[in-house]
């Protein structure tokens, strides 16, 4: 299986902004933006470059790769199934992207990042509907129950978690149960729960030409 082996650290500085790569981290003064705000490479700090229009859509569909830890050829089926449905293609590939388990499994506060809820699904710790679910890019369904495993409630990892927990800002659409660790799915994200920082409009129009 295909992985980005890149510095998580220099895929930040890469995209000009902080995409929450390495959970914690990045809200300490240790985070790479913070010591050092520009683009990785030899030339250092002389300022970005003017972008054309078509490097402009290149970085924010790499940016949004990013931000949700997808290699190319799912990101664009991913594209390509939210475009054949009705409504809104850029509204329903966001939808999508925020309905999948390892993304879930991050905005309930289970993970700090997208990269260790990737992994703890991995591992098998969740299920869904009492099934189990081990594969990251499960897209939840609304009336769903997202669990953690009994088995899985006793390992160390998920008692260490209770602080982040209590600290996680969760979207609307997901009803969390502290004590039975479980979250159901209430609805699809509204438009106000999908990320402001990605321009899906001008990813579309790259993979348009």
């Amino acid at each position: 299986m295909g992985r980005n082996i890149d510095s998580t650290c220099s895929q930040c500085r890469r995209s000009g902004e902080k995409l929450f790569l390495k959970g914690d981290r990045c809200f300490t003064p240790k985070c790479a933006m913070v010591k050092r705000n520009y683009a990785p490479g030899f030339h250092g700090p002389k300022g970005r470059k003017r972008l054309s229009d078509y490097g402009a859509q290149l970085a924010e569909k790499q940016k949004a790769k990013k931000f949700y830890g997808l290699l190319e050829k799912q990101f664009r089926l991913t594209l390509t199934k939210a475009s054949k449905k009705t409504g809104d293609a850029g509204k329903n590939f966001l939808r999508a992207l925020e309905m999948r388990l390892d993304n879930v499994v991050y905005r309930l506060g289970w993970a700090t990042s997208r990269a260790a809820a990737r992994q703890l699904v991995n591992h098998g710790h969740f299920t869904v509907d009492n099934r189990k679910a081990d594969i990251p890019s499960f897209s939840v369904k609304v009336g769903q129950t997202i669990r953690v495993k009994k088995n899985s409630a006793n390992n160390v990892y998920f008692k260490r978690a209770g602080e982040n927990l209590k600290r996680a800002e969760r979207p609307s659409w997901l009803n969390f149960d502290v004590k039975d660790l479980s979250a159901k799915v209430l609805h699809e994200p509204k438009d106000a729960d999908l990320p402001l920082n990605l321009n899906v409009q001008v990813i579309i129009e790259y993979y348009s030409k």
